[in-house]
């Protein structure tokens, strides 16, 4: 039997937001979601939860829409990679591009952790990222025991100590962190895709880094499992197939109808994108779902990107 909760999804009318709002809705509980933009108050009720305006970077913003909200449980979902917020991908400056969204994973958690202490909520889960960095030493494929790369005197530095941080302060707070792989599903891919159509997402040396995809519905439904059973600690949240550039890159580019991906050298690549796309491109862990499905009971619908990438683009 589920017991209904009050649930506070920080960060609700974002691209996962927006398929974890109905999934808790249909579970019976009682939501409230957030947003930056006025504009999206209508989509979060049509979604089935009390939308709000807050500001995750102002104290002060989100300790009054905690404590409005009285919730059980705080999700969050906060960051500022869309269009919208950061304007156009830049993964060659990943400090620039995810600015904003850095804070929100420092300054915004600590926020939110603030107000749940203030209001007596008992039980936080946040986002946390597994796809391609894992630490680059031993095998391809990680586990929650395993640390997260720094990419320690790169651009992408900063982002990761951010999420380092997000990890360190959550799980002092008794929550759960839900490392959730590349996303893809309604919304998630697009630029990527048109990229690739355009023949601008090249395969870097011999492709032989790995990355773990989570579909949104997939990364949703963890998330419900984690609120409903109060989960704590780290959670890799990713299919069943990590896999290598090499095989996942030519595979979307079919599936969209594009041409095979170009192949650029190492050095070139460093040159044009920067450290981060040659680390994720060559050297890149991927993940393990194994302690998710044992301890959440989760299993994805979409088990592989190769079925998910299909019909997502069919």
């Amino acid at each position: 039997m589920v017991i209904v909760v009050r649930v506070f999804v920080a960060g609700g009318s974002g691209v996962l937001g927006q398929r974890l709002v109905p999934r808790l809705v249909a579970q019976g509980h009682q939501v409230t979601a957030t947003t930056t933009n006025a504009a999206k108050l209508g989509l979060l009720q049509r979604l089935g939860a009390q939308g709000v305006v807050m500001d995750g970077l102002d104290a002060a913003s989100v300790g009054e829409a905690v404590a409005a909200a009285r919730p059980d449980t705080i999700v969050h979902q906060m960051t500022a990679i869309s269009m919208a917020h950061a304007g156009k991908p830049d993964i060659k400056h990943p400090d620039r591009w995810f600015a904003t969204t850095n804070r929100l994973r420092t300054d915004g958690t600590d926020h939110l952790l603030a107000a749940a202490e203030a209001t007596g909520v008992s039980h936080v889960v946040a986002q946390g990222y597994a796809s391609w960095n894992g630490i680059r030493e031993g095998g391809w494929v990680k586990t929650e025991e395993d640390p997260l790369d720094l990419l320690e005197g790169t651009a992408a530095q900063g982002g990761m100590e951010a999420m380092r941080h997000v990890e360190n302060v959550v799980l002092d707070a008794g929550g759960a962190v839900l490392r959730y792989g590349a996303f893809y599903g309604p919304g998630a891919i697009d630029d990527q895709v048109e990229l690739v159509r355009k023949r601008q997402y090249p395969l870097v040396g011999r492709g032989t880094g790995y990355s773990s995809w989570v579909h949104l519905d997939d990364a949703a439904s963890a998330t419900v499992l984690a609120v409903e059973q109060k989960a704590r600690g780290v959670f890799n949240i990713v299919d069943d197939e990590p896999a290598p550039a090499s095989e996942w890159l030519p595979y979307l580019a079919e599936c969209a109808g594009a041409k095979p991906p170009m192949r650029v050298p190492v050095w070139l690549a460093r040159l044009l994108a920067g450290d981060q796309a040659v680390v994720m491109m060559t050297q890149g862990r991927g993940f393990s779902n194994a302690k998710a499905k044992r301890d959440l009971g989760w299993e994805p619908r979409h088990p592989s990107w190769r079925q998910g990438f299909k019909e997502e683009l069919a």
